[in-house]
């Protein structure tokens, strides 16, 4: 690919898609682009680790913020990103908190600047994604399938609208952070946008088109295809003790970074318990739970166990106790937190008196409880050795 070396950081919450960009990183470098993830949730415990993020938003040509929506982070971050608009070829953020979001520039598009017509779509998807209290549990499916649809739409529209179609196109991306989705999210961003030197990469960077994953499905480590929205894929259950649904999270699925599941599934299946798990996308598990943990409108499940870390409804974003409670009730079965420590390393957690930092008490056992989850249990994390998955 022609022009100058290309600079891309993103910033986020936390470190659960760094084996994909690390892996797109590595494929990137030989084209002269080099990318980085910074996790938010390492600076107050890495020393360095917020210096390191805010000298490579400095530097960048590209800034992809996400995730972002905790108050200390915000303010961590945001004078460095509001300082570095201006003087870099693109900014995005997204899934943040509206005053990082409204930072977006991408071409002839401000996120903060007055929006109409078709511009207006985009900033229905501004801040929050929450959505109101005890709504749907079809919303996030409904979501998606709106934001599949938007860039489509979009496509025929001259001018500014196909920088909101490049901005929903990266959301797309990210949302379902395969290695492959990484690296043509960072290629789209450069052929649209580089800028100064990095100009003739302009149309000459091609990207595919995001490749689409199933939103929900059950995944198990032992089968070829590993992930299906059929429960044919599961293994058939032998002499089980009980049936466990457990709930866990697309994205680590998509990133290549599922020991951590792997070593759980197997620890129950010897332990002789039939296990269903389901994956969704993040922010909400209800539909995964009707689809999969049912037959024919009756309970499957003797106990529920969400290995997310998160709330049952809002995942990492929000906390919808209500809905959540609505939902357990109505399976009436044990419903059970687990986690992989995310914000520390396996060895720091140990080694700490405390056992969880405060974030992750709050997002990953307080919040749940609200749910009416029981006996939170960390159960995985990431090991400090260089390029080390999590484990069971």
């Amino acid at each position: 690919m022609p022009g100058a070396p290309v600079r891309v950081a993103i910033v986020t919450l936390d470190n659960h898609l760094r084996g994909a960009v690390e892996r797109a990183g590595a494929h990137l470098a030989p084209a002269g682009i080099s990318l980085t993830l910074h996790a938010a949730g390492d600076w107050d415990r890495e020393a360095g680790a917020l210096d390191r993020a805010k000298t490579a938003v400095m530097k960048a040509d590209i800034v992809i913020a996400t995730m972002l929506f905790l108050d200390d982070h915000i303010r961590a971050i945001l004078p460095t990103l509001v300082e570095r608009r201006e003087a870099c070829d693109a900014m995005v953020c997204l899934m943040s908190a509206g005053e990082l979001t409204r930072l977006t520039r991408m071409g002839a598009y401000r996120m903060d600047a007055p929006a109409k017509g078709p511009l207006a779509l985009l900033k229905r998807l501004r801040g929050s994604t929450r959505p109101k209290p005890g709504g749907s549990a079809n919303s996030g499916a409904g979501q998606m399938r709106m934001l599949r649809r938007l860039p489509k739409i979009l496509r025929f529209i001259p001018g500014t609208a196909q920088d909101v179609r490049a901005y929903f196109l990266t959301l797309q991306y990210w949302l379902a952070g395969s290695d492959d989705n990484v690296v043509a999210m960072v290629c789209s961003l450069i052929d649209r946008y580089a800028a100064g030197p990095r100009e003739p990469r302009r149309g000459n960077t091609p990207a595919a088109p995001p490749r689409v994953y199933p939103e929900l499905g059950v995944y198990h480590p032992r089968t070829t295809q590993r992930m299906s929205e059929s429960l044919a894929l599961l293994p058939p259950a032998k002499g089980p003790r009980g049936t466990v649904g457990l709930l866990l999270l697309r994205s680590y699925l998509l990133g290549n970074d599922a020991g951590h599941y792997d070593g759980l599934i197997a620890a129950m299946e010897a332990a002789g318990l039939r296990v269903i798990p389901a994956f969704f996308s993040g922010l909400d598990a209800r539909t995964a739970m009707e689809r999969y943990f049912r037959r024919d409108g009756v309970v499957a499940v003797d106990a529920i166990v969400n290995a997310s870390g998160f709330s049952l409804v809002g995942g990492p974003a929000y906390n919808d106790s209500g809905a959540a409670v609505e939902t357990l009730a109505g399976f009436d079965v044990p419903y059970i937190a687990a986690h992989a420590v995310e914000f520390q390393t396996i060895e720091e957690w140990r080694a700490r008196r405390t056992g969880l930092v405060p974030l992750e008490a709050t997002m990953m056992v307080a919040l749940p409880e609200l749910d009416g989850a029981i006996c939170p249990s960390v159960f995985g994390g990431r090991s400090a050795a260089p390029s080390t998955p999590k484990k069971h």
